[in-house]
């Protein structure tokens, strides 16, 4: 499934390095392609550290979860999970004043669906450091973003760092007003405005299911500066399922750094 996904997907034209990516998280039928224009961006590219941020579908107390476990498992091998930089990311937000919880077996699916992808693309290896946020509030957003900075900062120059946002669109509209409300979000996103996603999913006209994860990414990357957001793909569930009475939509997006 997925050597069809990467076969089928199309990069789009970007400048610079991928420091990030955002993309979808329901089923790998559904929105498994999607994902592929963006991640297909990372091949023949090393990185040794990926951080991805996804939001908490499960009722756990805590602001922000993370594993307990060493590693995690897929069909393709097995991950293990970098525990310096998740004590380091742990201190700092501790210091903030947010709890990071960690947990054993939790069902979460949004983090674990991206796993497979970043296995094909790098197969050298890596480490992984999880984070699911129950609480995604903008106050929350910006110190996962600090933290994540702080933690960038503190590597060595020789060790890249993929930071990956998992999300969805908007949920069982119709597709055609699933269009217009994911379009205002994706304007959103050409400009990197975390305020503006905020403001979308207030007053209803636009929603991402991880606005926290996609907002902590988006002001982490502001942070590291001249860096640029480029679409990779929109698409909804009827792409797949053929009703369009009731859709979930999907983008994908490559955040790079350009040096000039």
């Amino acid at each position: 499934m997925l050597e069809g996904f990467f076969n089928t997907a199309t990069v789009p034209a970007f400048k610079g390095r991928p420091v990030a990516l955002i993309v979808p998280h329901a089923g790998l039928i559904y929105s498994g392609l999607t994902a592929a224009h963006a991640f297909k961006a990372l091949q023949g590219r090393v990185y040794q550290r990926v951080v991805i941020l996804s939001p908490s579908h499960q009722p756990f107390p805590g602001q922000v979860l993370t594993t307990a476990h060493q590693a995690y498992w897929t069909p393709l091998g097995t991950i293990a999970v970098d525990q310096a930089s998740l004590m380091r990311v742990s201190a700092y937000l501790t210091q903030e004043g947010i709890s990071l919880q960690s947990l054993r077996a939790d069902p979460e699916h949004s983090l674990e669906i991206e796993l497979p992808f970043l296995q094909v693309t790098q197969p050298q290896g890596f480490s992984l450091l999880p984070l699911m946020l129950r609480d995604q509030s903008k106050r929350v957003a910006r110190v996962v973003s600090e933290a994540l900075c702080d933690l960038l900062q503190s590597a060595p120059a020789e060790e890249a760092t993929l930071l990956v946002a998992s999300s969805d669109l908007s949920h069982f509209y119709t597709e055609s007003e699933a269009g217009r409300l994911d379009q205002r979000v994706i304007d959103a996103l050409r400009t990197m405005d975390a305020n503006r996603l905020y403001e979308l999913n207030m007053t209803g006209k636009g929603q991402a299911c991880g606005l926290g994860p996609i907002a902590s990414v988006l002001l982490a990357c502001q942070a590291m500066g001249n860096t640029q957001l480029t679409i990779a793909d929109y698409r909804t569930s009827a792409a797949v399922t053929h009703d369009r009475s009731s859709v979930v939509g999907y983008t994908s997006a490559i955040i790079s750094q350009v040096t000039e």
